[in-house]
């Protein structure tokens, strides 16, 4: 199913204000959160995908990417990665859910719990990020033990249900006119007991393994984007879903290249004459070298443009150009012949003051 559109997930414009945003997601979130809905797999879906446009929607850069490219410009999965940082403003009315949802799962009393989200940073070139590429990964995680099915327990026989919260996994204390809920001490809010633990995992559940992943980089990705493979990271508890796996993208700087959004920036150096009477070059580009016309009369510091050059768009309509700056190299020494050359343009050049021509015709004839 294709994405929905985020300002429409929240319902609202997109000229709405970041309050606005974090009203309509406040709004969403209190109606559809798990604890809120329990078996209700529609509403947690909600939920998550209110998370994930507010995510994107409050954070300014992300948001500008967004409203220029859409899905496609935060990543390969279509979003740019969950921050828990984000919604701690919002703990003060629903508790402390998001803690939950994004750093470990939401867990049930004796039930299964999502595993938590992981993140893994990866240096890339830089033409490897204009071009793309396929690779792999080796992530170090848990994962959910396969003989016990992240049980924990040797057999299902060896699992009990706790005899002091009667499997609830909270015990009630009650005060007076007060009545308060804790998490059972015996079985830490599991509602149940291992009697013998599993011996691969020791009752843990899950074990420790490194899994190589294939990887696919997007042509014209950009420092800092986050790609999200799902279910790639941390095993759940007591059989639960794994989580997802965040990989976030470094791109090295190039010696040659400079990147401005869609547009690849790049410094020529060129001779007096070539400045004075044009040239065509051979320039590097992200392809290989293509030639580039330099007209006569160019300043240093001028640019000129090699169209569709440059960045591919994330949503592969299209690309930036390649911007080339030329400067003007004054030589360090002359021959005999070079500096008699120039002594003879430089009376040409104070003739032509006198006559009001312009330098550079005089130099196209004196040169011609």
């Amino acid at each position: 199913m294709p994405k929905r559109d985020y300002y429409e997930v929240l319902g609202v414009n997109r000229e709405a204000t970041l309050q606005e945003i974090k009203k309509a997601y406040r709004a969403l979130a209190v109606r559809d959160h798990p604890d809120r809905n329990p078996d209700n797999p529609e509403a947690e879906e909600r939920f998550k995908e209110a998370a994930e446009a507010y995510q994107v929607l409050s954070d300014p850069a992300q948001r500008r990417r967004y409203d220029a490219y859409g899905h496609a410009g935060l990543g390969a999965s279509g979003f740019g990665g969950f921050n828990p940082d984000a919604f701690a403003d919002f703990n003060d009315i629903l508790g402390n859910i998001f803690g939950d949802f994004f750093g470990g799962g939401r867990r049930r009393p004796g039930g299964a719990a999502r595993g938590d989200d992981l993140r893994y940073d990866m240096e890339i070139e830089f033409l490897e990020a204009v071009r793309g590429l396929d690779t792999t990964v080796r992530v170090p995680r848990t994962q959910s033990c396969s003989r016990c099915g992240g049980s924990g327990a040797a057999s299902p026989s060896d699992i009990t249900s706790c005899s002091t919260c009667g499997g609830a996994g909270q015990v009630r204390y009650t005060q007076g006119f007060f009545s308060v809920s804790r998490t059972c001490p015996s079985c830490r809010g599991q509602g149940r007991r291992v009697t013998k633990a599993c011996p691969d995992c020791r009752g843990q559940g899950r074990v420790r393994a490194e899994r190589k992943l294939a990887l696919h980089i997007p042509a014209g990705v950009d420092d800092g984007a986050r790609l999200r493979l799902a279910g790639e990271g941390e095993g759940g508890m007591r059989g639960g879903p794994a989580g997802d796996l965040y990989v976030v993208l470094h791109v090295k700087p190039h010696p040659d290249f400079r990147r401005d959004g869609l547009d690849i920036h790049c410094r020529v150096p060129i001779s007096f004459s070539q400045a004075a009477l044009g040239a065509a070059l051979q320039v590097p580009t992200v392809d290989g070298e293509e030639e580039l016309s330099i007209p006569a009369g160019i300043q240093s510091g001028a640019s000129v443009r090699l169209r569709g050059k440059g960045v591919p768009r994330l949503d592969g309509r299209g690309r930036g150009d390649q911007v080339v700056t030329v400067h003007v190299e004054t030589p360090r020494r002359l021959s005999r012949r070079a500096r008699q050359l120039l002594e003879e343009l430089a009376e040409e050049e104070q003739r032509s003051a006198r006559q009001g021509q312009g330098l550079f015709d005089r130099v196209r004839e004196l040169l011609s």
